[in-house]
């Protein structure tokens, strides 16, 4: 751990009324009021240059260091092995397999895509949610990379996360996993690209997963309305940035309205796997979050929708510094593990 790093956790570690007199004002929208440490985290963001300003290789330079201060601490006891899987084009995808202590080989298999709009990010994106989530959930957990654009544009990162998520089916048992309670999730880019999943599935005839774990999920490109207003400048995702990631990632404007973009514009969503849905209070992708909840609701889907008001989008990557965090990630570990121990 470097100095940097202890600094900032010895500053987070401080009573939050200080942290919240070193953040300044009070942030609130809609009767929100967004977490002092995550404040003070957007008031030191806001003294560098806008993301949507530079270019991909320096962003992911950016959210590496960044990510580096903040959440760089596994889990005790979780097993952790690197391993490649087969991309759509056979090309090796960088993944990371998580096995929970006293692991038995009868524990369900949980398929993850981390956030980064499919531009950054890698499997260090949510290296240590995974590990929570495998030691909470008592699940083996398969974190897998995707190419990313504009390297590999729409529709190489959905391509990508197809392959993997069936090569994961067909070798369950070998990654240690009972083989027959498969769940796919992610977080930001990683929820949307398991929604497609599960549509792409009932499109093609072939099983659900068991669950659909969508942790703030980009479900509409096309969206304008709600908190992409309201939330247009929340930290760490601003509308701009998502107009970023949409310029590199897409081919042309078209795209957005394509289901593999935008799995929330399909007309029928019937028969998908029962879905966990959560959000955050202070980001721009709430309202399509919570508003694909209540669709699925509405065609019979099996769902549980929470959102943590005082949280911000990337909350899955603050559990080592943001309390209410940790506590959020607790949970939602922990309701995973009821839906697929009810599975079993």
């Amino acid at each position: 751990m470097s100095l940097q790093s202890v600094m900032t956790r010895i500053i987070f570690s401080l009573p939050s009324g200080i942290i919240q007199a070193m953040a300044g004002k009070k942030t609130e929208v809609d009767g929100k009021t967004l977490d002092p440490r995550i404040a003070l985290m957007a008031s030191q963001a806001a003294k560098g240059p806008k993301m949507s300003s530079l270019s991909p290789a320096q962003a992911r330079e950016g959210m590496k260091a960044a990510f580096g201060m903040i959440d760089n601490k596994r889990r005790a006891g979780v097993t952790v092995k690197e391993l490649t899987v087969p991309a759509a084009d056979g090309t090796p995808l960088e993944a990371r397999l998580y096995t929970p202590p006293g692991a038995t080989g009868n524990e369900p298999l949980i398929v993850y895509f981390h956030q980064g709009g499919c531009v950054i990010g890698g499997a260090w994106t949510c290296d240590n949610w995974c590990s929570i989530l495998s030691d909470e959930a008592k699940a083996v957990v398969l974190n897998v990379d995707y190419r990313h654009a504009p390297e590999a544009k729409f529709p190489a990162s959905v391509d990508d996360t197809l392959a993997a998520y069936d090569w994961a089916r067909a070798n369950a048992k070998s990654l240690g996993a009972d083989g027959k309670r498969i769940a796919v999730g992610g977080d930001s880019a990683g929820g949307y690209l398991s929604a497609v999943i599960c549509q792409a599935a009932k499109k093609a005839g072939k099983p659900q997963p068991t669950l659909q774990l969508l942790i703030y999920p980009c479900t509409d490109w096309t969206a304008e309305g709600g908190t992409m207003v309201t939330m247009a400048d929340a930290y760490p995702l601003t509308k701009d940035m998502m107009e970023w990631f949409a310029g590199h990632y897409l081919n042309d404007e078209s795209e957005k309205s394509d289901w593999r973009v935008s799995p929330a514009l399909l007309p029928e969503h019937e028969g998908l796997a029962p879905a966990l849905i959560y959000t955050a209070g202070f980001d721009p992708l709430t309202s399509q979050g919570a508003a694909y909840a209540e669709l699925l609701r509405k065609n019979g889907v099996d769902v549980t929708y929470r959102c943590y008001d005082t949280l911000s989008h990337s909350f899955t990557a603050f559990s080592t510094v943001v309390p209410a965090a940790k506590t959020a990630l607790n949970q939602i570990a922990a309701e995973v593990k009821a839906k697929l121990d009810a599975a079993a």
